[in-house]
């Protein structure tokens, strides 16, 4: 059973307390349980995590890339917060460990701030979900077993 990686920057840990009107008022916990209920449905275990440092995130990346390559990790599903508009660095990581990457937001982010409409992580991904709230995890993690679905089609 491969693996799917759900990591989640900087003030993700504050959901359900943090603008509520725009994250909802699921816990990061409440999340977690929703990734593992919808993994075990496409026979994926998930390994979430959640880090306020950007240099955790990338050592992660590094990690589900080796692990990617040796076939243990499907890919990983990343809401990467603020750095999303900021790190170049996360981009170069996942583009260096030629890793499978969903990019994932809570809120739409093209209906906010004109800052956030700029994504250093999207010329580096499978794909791009946003606006659909918490849910956009559990269709972040059927368009993930899609994907590793077709590669063994291969």
């Amino acid at each position: 059973m491969k693996t799917v990686l759900i990591l989640n920057g900087p003030n993700l840990n504050l959901l359900g307390q943090r603008e509520p009107a725009t994250y909802g008022l699921q816990t990061l916990d409440d999340v977690r349980q929703l990734c593992e209920h919808s993994c075990d449905q496409h026979q994926l275990r998930a390994d979430f995590r959640q880090s306020n440092h950007e240099g955790v995130l990338i050592d992660w990346i590094h990690e589900a890339g080796a692990a990617q390559a040796a076939g243990q990790v499907a890919g990983v599903i990343l809401n990467a917060g603020a750095y999303t508009h900021t790190s170049i660095a996360i981009a170069d990581a996942i583009k260096g460990a030629q890793l499978r990457v969903i990019e994932l937001h809570i809120s739409n982010v093209h209906a906010r701030e004109s800052f956030r409409h700029q994504s250093y992580i999207s010329a580096v991904a499978a794909g791009v979900m946003f606006g659909f709230g918490t849910q956009g995890y559990v269709l972040a993690i059927a368009a993930m077993a899609h994907l590793t679905q077709c590669d063994q089609r291969i």
